[in-house]
């Protein structure tokens, strides 16, 4: 398969755990635990996808959709928020900004996979 996931998440234990589960399904897994220059690291992996925490460091989630969004050369890229944040005011404001799929933590490893083959076009 071969796909690349940029992750931006901030917590070792996800980024090992969400690195371990995707690694496994053939994924190419890259990490990013900055808010600041989650954007500009989005722009020079070039990923085929992005799971977005929205609690980070430096800059939230909102945000850096909101600038991936606004950018022709990322706006169609697919975006997953993982998040725990679950209130439908958290969800309304992540589709409002153009997420492609909002999922909470904790969640499952089969729901993660899917989620992915879904949002880069391949049956899982």
């Amino acid at each position: 398969m071969g796909k690349r996931v940029l992750l931006i998440e901030d917590e070792p234990n996800i980024i090992e755990a969400i690195r371990f589960i995707l690694s496994r399904d053939g994924w190419i897994v890259e990490a990013h635990c900055d808010g600041i220059s989650a954007a500009q690291a989005v722009r020079t992996k070039t990923p085929d996808v992005v799971i977005l925490d929205v609690m980070l460091p430096g800059r939230s989630g909102y945000d850096i959709l909101q600038e991936l969004r606004g950018d022709a050369a990322t706006r169609a890229l697919p975006v997953l928020m993982l998040t725990a944040r679950g209130q439908k005011k958290d969800r309304d404001l992540a589709e409002r900004y153009g997420a492609s799929r909002y999922m909470t933590k904790p969640f499952s490893n089969a729901e993660v996979l899917a989620a992915l083959h879904e949002l880069v076009g391949d049956a899982a």
